[in-house]
């Protein structure tokens, strides 16, 4: 399929085919703008799965989120520790309660809106 393509040798999936893309321009700019347009932001770096490459997600105080897939982790921690935004890896410390509560508001809104149309 043309949605998939074949990782480099020697990657964590030893060559399995996967749906994934690079990280771009778009991306880099996406996560910047989050992070000066919200208070509170920290970084999580997520490990690569089977279909997706290391990926940054940064929650603001409130629990609003956004993820996109970054380079490496090494480049998430250094382009974070640049805008001041802390950052954990997502496999050693979970995520935040308050982005669980943001996702269950925004659910809940989401129902009502239904209902009352």
């Amino acid at each position: 399929m043309a949605w998939f393509r074949r990782r480099k040798a020697g990657r964590t999936e030893g060559g399995a085919a996967v749906a994934d893309r690079a990280a771009t321009k778009v991306d880099r700019e996406h996560l910047t703008q989050f992070c000066e347009t919200r208070s509170g932001v920290e970084g999580f770096v997520e490990p690569p799965t089977t279909v997706s490459s290391v990926t940054l997600l940064l929650v603001a105080k409130d629990g609003e989120w956004t993820r996109r897939r970054v380079p490496s982790a090494q480049w998430a921690h250094e382009f974070a520790n640049k805008i001041g935004v802390p950052t954990y890896d997502a496999g050693v410390v979970g995520y935040p309660q308050r982005m669980r509560d943001w996702n269950h508001a925004k659910n809940q809104a989401e129902k009502e809106r239904r209902r009352s149309s």
